[in-house]
């Protein structure tokens, strides 16, 4: 537990009338680890009880939720607001919704800083310009009078990892980070997540539907289906999954060699049978 950035230890999530995520355990490091699934099996819901960010309505429980160190079942708001964006941050699916319309780039990028670190205006504006850079963003000067309509797709995503990423946290957690984006940039933005971590000696938690991306930008993956935590295996094992659920997963992936041809569908009555 000392090694790991987070640690987790029968996570239960409730709302009033269902078992949203069902007392599942996992620990990430300083790794790259994806956590996929279908939509509704519980990985967003997962992702924001890590950020301290879930809706009141819900309930959390668990036997351990330690989060860089702190023990996150305890932490006030005041307490979460010192660590969220500082030593644990988050980059969201779509920069349409993310990004403030109203403000600048340049504002957006520097208010972490003014959050988290004691610099002088000056060391700030220097520190935003070479962070936009460090993301593949051209003529950063200009690029922070714009606004977030100014934009296109790739560059937005980028401006908001390089919110995530100017006070260097530990951990990044990734939540569908390019589903907004045409498949070419995908690659381009989950390969500049990758590089940047690993030069940071960073934790990732990457949340993804892209089994295929997986395999090749992460170390391991978390596998959920309807709230439980069904299988992990090194990512570059995926196409050698033995455990249904993962298999059939990998098998759907569309691709040129699957065009015209039947996807395997899975078995639900009889991954039911082997969840009870």
């Amino acid at each position: 537990m000392q090694n790991n950035l987070i640690h987790v230890d029968k996570l239960a999530i409730r709302s009033d009338d269902a078992l949203l995520v069902d007392h599942i355990s996992f620990s990430i490091g300083r790794e790259r680890v994806a956590l996929v699934g279908e939509s509704g099996s519980g990985k967003s819901l997962t992702a924001r009880t890590l950020m301290g960010l879930l809706s009141p309505a819900l309930q959390v429980q668990a036997q351990q939720l330690q989060v860089v160190g702190a023990n996150a079942l305890q932490l006030q708001e005041r307490e979460w607001s010192a660590i969220r964006g500082h030593r644990v941050a988050m980059v969201m699916q779509d920069p349409k919704y993310a990004l403030n319309p109203a403000r600048t780039i340049g504002w957006q990028v520097e208010e972490p800083l003014k959050l988290h670190r004691k610099l002088g205006r000056a060391e700030r504006k220097e520190k935003v310009c070479e962070m936009l850079n460090a993301v593949g963003l051209p003529d950063p000067r200009t690029l922070m009078q714009r606004y977030p309509h100014q934009l296109s797709g790739g560059m937005g995503q980028r401006v908001m990892l390089a919110m995530a990423l100017i006070t260097d946290p530990e951990l990044l957690i990734a939540d569908e980070p390019t589903s907004a984006l045409d498949h070419a940039m995908r690659d381009q933005v989950l390969g500049l997540i990758r590089q940047l971590v690993e030069d940071r000696n960073m934790g990732l938690l990457l949340i993804s539907h892209d089994l295929q991306q997986v395999s090749e930008h992460c170390e391991r993956v978390m596998v959920m289906y309807k709230g439980q935590l069904l299988d992990t295996l090194p990512a570059a094992d995926l196409s050698r999954a033995t455990h249904p659920y993962t298999k059939t997963l990998w098998s759907c992936r569309p691709s040129k060699a699957t065009h015209g041809q039947v996807l395997p569908v899975l078995d639900r009555a009889a991954l039911e049978a082997m969840r009870d």
